[in-house]
């Protein structure tokens, strides 16, 4: 009996791991795109923040996405492409509203106290990630060996949402304390490890902006290739049959320039097609006499940097540049 439990629980592990491998640059952007979410935020309340998102991130794989990906896949397979369109259509939509207002391009109500309401902080982030998430398990759902009964990959998609959300937060969360980290050896004993520290320290706002870029970039990549990729799937395949074409022309470059290439279009296509939703919504705002806002407490690079600089180590008092760290 045990060792039939044991064979059952490997082939889950196995088919898991083998799913959860295709998925692999999702969870990357997905890593990315969070620790911007909680800057600006006292550090006593950057983990509690991560774990209230990583919370909406297991219900959003648990409570939506794993049912309705199992019902669908049974009953109506050709509603995940235009799910994936719309879910690719709000990333590409909120990679573009953050790009214009690095270029100081703001609309309604974009405020220091509002950026940092944690209710909207956290809303805004369980709402991205619902997409990232969804791309994740889809990715593994197609991955599963179909030759497997209902409850078997019931199974598998459990383990891999537990397995990347642990994945993903928990390496948000350890991003988001280095600076602490990097303060507590600033105070230590050895000469070397509180250089070491301030050089962290002094570092953070430069990894934070560098971040925040990131995690829009990967938004208008994983949006824009979704959109692309799924409007073949659902009979336009101009614009995925141009992307296969470079990578084809790409090819004897290398693999890494060929993803190189791939991540540049998807991301300008993502970013083109966001500022067209963009419009959109600000017209539709004009029209009804309202100035919407759909900022969800992230803030710019360059608000995020100035913000590094007064959050985490430099809130807990980390040392300025030339000056030797407060000892206790």
């Amino acid at each position: 009996m045990s060792v039939g439990l044991l064979a059952v629980v490997d082939d889950i592990l196995s088919a898991a791991l083998k799913a959860s491998a295709k998925s692999a640059g999702v969870v990357i952007d997905d890593a990315a795109v969070t620790p911007q979410y909680v800057q600006g935020l006292s550090p006593a309340r950057e983990l509690p923040v991560v774990g209230r998102i990583a919370l909406g991130s297991l219900a959003n794989k648990f409570l939506v996405i794993i049912p309705i990906a199992l019902l669908l896949t049974a009953f109506a397979p050709w509603v995940l492409p235009w799910l994936l369109i719309v879910g690719g259509s709000y990333l590409c939509f909120e990679g573009a509203e953050k790009v214009l207002e690095w270029f100081g391009f703001h609309h309604g109500g974009h405020d220091g106290e509002e950026a940092r309401d944690e209710k909207r902080l956290v809303a805004g982030a369980v709402r991205t990630d619902l997409i990232l998430s969804a791309e994740i398990m889809l990715i593994g759902l197609a991955a599963i060996d179909p030759t497997l009964d209902f409850w078997m990959r019931l199974a598998v998609l459990a383990v891999i949402a537990l397995a990347m959300t642990a994945l993903v937060y928990g390496a948000v969360a350890l991003l988001v304390k280095i600076d602490d980290i990097g303060l507590r050896m600033a105070r230590g004993d050895s000469p070397r490890v509180r250089h070491t520290g301030m050089r962290i320290v002094r570092s953070m706002p430069a990894v934070f902006r560098g971040i925040s870029i990131l995690g829009t970039i990967a938004m208008l990549w994983v949006g824009g290739h979704l959109v692309l990729q799924n409007l073949g799937e659902v009979g336009w395949h101009a614009p995925i049959d141009l992307l296969h074409g470079l990578e084809h022309l790409l090819e004897p470059a290398g693999g890494v320039v060929v993803w190189l290439g791939d991540t540049l279009v998807s991301a300008i296509a993502g970013l083109a097609w966001g500022l067209v939703i963009v419009g959109i919504t600000l017209l539709i705002g004009k029209a009804f006499g309202k100035n919407l806002s759909f900022a969800e407490g992230h803030a710019s690079p360059a608000a995020t940097a100035g913000d590094a600089g007064s959050s985490g180590a430099g809130a807990a008092g980390a040392p300025a540049a030339g000056q030797a760290p407060p000892r206790h």
